[in-house]
């Protein structure tokens, strides 16, 4: 067996791996949809090199001839489907099929062409070149959009492989693919073709398999992460992210508050609506409260009905502000929710705080607002909120506050 025969071969193995490799990745992990373009590419790269044996060792050369270009051009075309669905973009069709037809075309128009001559190289090499550039082009935007080392490397690597089919039609030029299809399975450039082609084909599949497996360990933190009845952070995920949140913020001496949310009478709302409505009034609670927190905010449910969200940059002024906004919604929920209201307790970072004591503290205060009569917010920030706290305060009208308006007026012209 020539190098030229063996290295076919070894490509054949290499595809058949790969392609059973991403089949199981695809049916064990059915979010993984690139997965299964990939499968594709290398059963479909596989059936290349078998047609290249084929024209060496069996008759009918134009039927293996035409079958080799045809699967590597598919092959091709769907790479560049996986690459676009992995980075999460709308296949390009338009280009999809234009690519098709312009290799069909070229193929067919130097059918019986002059082998070893640069046009006829170029011709057949054009749409491969294409259809890599199109792949690097489509990793390079991920990359710039991500930031993810990742797909910089699968922009780099699509790049040389671009060079690679770049390069073919020279080489083919300069040292002869051989004077006809037979010819070519043991001349210097098969050997070339297929030894470097090789290894394109294992670094990119490999790249790409790491890539997927990223993308599976990926989600599978953020889903035991995850909170599945309302969608936010559960307790794990805001004991993972909340400590990041306080120590850059305390880095770069910024302010960071933190508010406790425990809904009033919750177990009554289960008792006489039931379990289903008790879910559906957590759920508009957790949206009320991504609605009304910054995009910045770092929002959990930690308990039953207790739910925590972390402010960056605000004070806790702020966060008293922000609390009563999302108090003002309640009534808001919609009629088909029964009436509730929510007892709260805000606490401010401090030079002396730890994770652990300013959780502590916010909790003491929402345990305080309830004993002092529920549906309020513990404590109510000094120095006094002025006329824009009081002006805050006259939007959210609720009854609740009439009081609170009336003392903060008097208090401000005293």
């Amino acid at each position: 067996m020539d190098g030229a025969v063996y290295a076919i071969v070894v490509n054949v193995c290499v595809a058949l791996l790969f392609a059973t490799t991403f089949a199981v990745v695809r049916v064990s992990y059915p979010q993984q949809r690139a997965a299964t373009w990939f499968s594709a590419v290398y059963l479909l790269g596989m059936l290349t090199p078998l047609s290249e044996l084929a024209v060496r060792f069996l008759d009918h050369t134009a039927l293996f001839l035409a079958t080799s270009y045809g699967t590597f051009l598919l092959s091709m075309l769907t790479f560049l489907m996986g690459v676009t669905s992995l980075a999460g973009r709308e296949q390009p069709r338009k280009i999809l099929v234009s690519l098709l037809l312009a290799g069909i075309i070229g193929r067919a128009a130097i059918w019986n062409g002059p082998r070893n001559e640069l046009w006829y190289e170029l011709v057949y090499q054009a749409p491969f070149i294409a259809i890599s550039a199109c792949s690097a082009a489509t990793a390079i935007a991920a990359a710039r959009r991500t930031r993810s080392l990742m797909w910089l490397a699968l922009a780099i690597l699509l790049g040389v492989m671009t060079a690679y089919f770049v390069a073919k039609p020279f080489f083919a030029a300069a040292f002869g693919s051989g004077v006809s299809a037979k010819v070519y399975a043991a001349s210097p450039y098969a050997l070339f073709s297929q030894a470097l082609g090789g290894i394109l084909i294992v670094m990119a599949g490999l790249l790409i398999l790491l890539m997927l497996v990223q993308s599976v360990l990926s989600s599978s933190i953020r889903d035991s992460e995850t909170d599945a009845l309302t969608g936010i952070a559960n307790r794990r995920g805001f004991d993972r992210h909340a400590p990041r949140i306080i120590d850059a913020a305390r880095q770069a001496g910024q302010p960071v508050a933190v508010l406790l949310f425990d809904l009033d009478h919750f177990k009554r709302v289960n008792d006489g609506y039931g379990h289903a409505t008790g879910d559906a009034v957590l759920r508009a609670f957790a949206a009320v409260l991504t609605s009304k927190a910054p995009p910045t905010s770092l929002v959990a449910r930690i308990g039953g009905e207790e739910f925590i969200v972390v402010l960056e940059r605000t004070t806790l002024r702020g966060a008293w502000l922000t609390a009563q906004a999302i108090r003002a919604d309640l009534p808001h929920l919609g009629a088909h929710h029964p009436a509730i209201t929510v007892s709260g307790g805000i606490a401010e970072l401090k030079a002396a705080d730890t994770f652990e004591t300013l959780l502590a503290r916010a909790d003491a205060r929402a345990y305080h607002a309830k004993e002092t009569g529920r549906n309020r917010i513990c404590p109510m920030p000094e120095p006094l909120l002025g006329e824009e706290g009081v002006q805050a305060l006259h939007n959210l009208q609720t009854p609740s506050n009439l009081s609170l308006i009336t003392q903060l007026k008097a208090a401000d012209h005293g």
